[in-house]
């Protein structure tokens, strides 16, 4: 495991650099197979002959099996080493999506999709646990933000390529381009892994060593099923309903496939810039004031795309919803990796897991209601819940900090 950085230092150390490169590209692969469905809903619709509700099943059930599966890379992780775990499934992942570009029905779609999932599902999580084992917490947000610039990266990157790729020479070709990012990513990461040392992080301190043993070991704690609840609602609220903003701008504002699939991605243009001024941010408001401005950014970008009649003001819309979306959602990271030290692989998946459940849960909700009450009631839904997040968890840390320095004083 590499040596944590000084709290003091400007930098990463060299012997750390390249795995946070290779590790963000990673994650920049694993969200945009996840986000590349978003704009080519209405095609697939059209393809498949299939109503929204039922095409949007190769959004909801990778989300749910990326979710449901990390607990087990969790595991794996913790015991065999983040690095080799993720560098093998990435491989695997190439698999599933050459299926879904060979797929001949909207069934053989999802299957495809499911098993893209499945593999893809190690990667984000254990690159935030390695993060986690090598880095100290005085300067893991800072790390956390480039790792996770891969991640933004591949949210624009997934919802604009796949509207191009739709609107110009098919959706099929999205997958043979995931196939070859994938399959490349694994390859060099398992090359760069032999000359680093990987190791499987802290071993857990007590308990059962079987997944439901440590799981149910980890849910004991109070603050654990806080977290947990947050991603959950931040994965319904943010990404669940973000699956369906494209088609909300096609249909109410006449875009075209490939303009509302641009404007969507904006959300990751959003995400870098944050990324970009993470450090400064992160030492002028700290994590109570980040918590609160970035949930209620957020909510205010989401109500701004639900009811604006003009469609010139959702890029902007966009891109400031993308910039305070992953502010709060970067501080939820930092706190997901410090919330079980003991077995960090198992406690970052378990928090990953809790956000894609949110997120399988939030698209088939969205993709029900918007039929019933219309798009824009959805998102401003949506918006009033990522308040609430933004709001709770600033009382939460600040009641956590009070309570630290009660104990300090009984102590002193």
């Amino acid at each position: 495991m590499s040596a944590p950085l000084a709290p003091g230092s400007s930098g990463l150390p060299d012997s750390i650099r390249p795995t946070v490169l290779l590790l963000s590209l990673a994650c920049f692969t694993s969200m945009a197979s996840q986000r590349i469905c978003d704009a080519m809903l209405p095609e697939l619709s059209r393809q498949f002959d299939s109503p929204l509700a039922a095409v949007a099943q190769v959004v909801s059930a990778f989300a749910l099996t990326y979710g449901l599966t990390q607990l087990i890379f969790g595991l794996l992780g913790d015991r065999y080493g983040k690095l080799r775990v993720i560098a093998y499934t990435c491989l695997g992942s190439a698999l599933g999506n050459v299926l879904a570009a060979l797929a001949p029905s909207l069934e053989s779609l999802v299957l495809a999709r499911v098993m893209a999932a499945a593999c893809a599902a190690a990667i984000i999580p254990l690159a935030l646990a390695w993060t986690g084992d090598a880095v100290s917490y005085a300067r893991r947000q800072e790390t956390l933000a480039r790792v996770g610039l891969g991640t933004t990266l591949g949210i624009f990157g997934g919802q604009f390529v796949g509207g191009v790729l739709t609107d110009s020479v098919g959706w099929r070709w999205a997958f043979v381009l995931l196939t070859l990012m994938f399959l490349s990513v694994g390859l060099v990461l398992q090359l760069h892994r032999r000359h680093q040392r990987d190791d499987s992080g802290p071993a857990p301190a007590s308990g059962a060593n079987t997944l439901f043993g440590k799981t149910s070991e980890l849910l004991q704690q109070s603050w654990v099923r806080k977290m947990l609840m947050f991603s959950l609602f931040q994965g319904a609220a943010g990404f669940g309903t973000m699956a369906l903003v494209a088609s909300h701008l096609h249909e109410r504002h006449g875009l075209s496939l490939s303009s509302a699939g641009a404007i969507v991605a904006l959300m990751g243009l959003g995400g870098v810039t944050y990324m970009a001024s993470a450090r400064l941010l992160i030492a002028r408001l700290g994590e109570t004031g980040m918590a609160l401005t970035g949930g209620l950014g957020t909510a205010v970008a989401l109500g701004v795309l639900a009811l604006s009649p003009w469609w010139p003001i959702t890029p902007l819309a966009m891109l400031l919803g993308g910039f305070f979306f992953f502010m709060l959602h970067n501080t939820l990271q930092t706190l997901a990796t410090q919330m079980a030290p003991q077995a960090r692989g198992l406690g970052v998946s378990m928090f990953a897991t809790s956000l894609f459940l949110g997120q399988a849960l939030g698209v088939a909700l969205a993709a029900a209601l918007i039929d019933h009450i219309g798009s824009a009631a959805v998102l401003c839904g949506a918006a009033t819940v990522m308040m609430g997040i933004g709001t709770v968890l600033r009382q939460q840390l600040r009641g956590r900090a009070d309570q630290e320095a009660a104990d300090r004083a009984r102590t002193d």
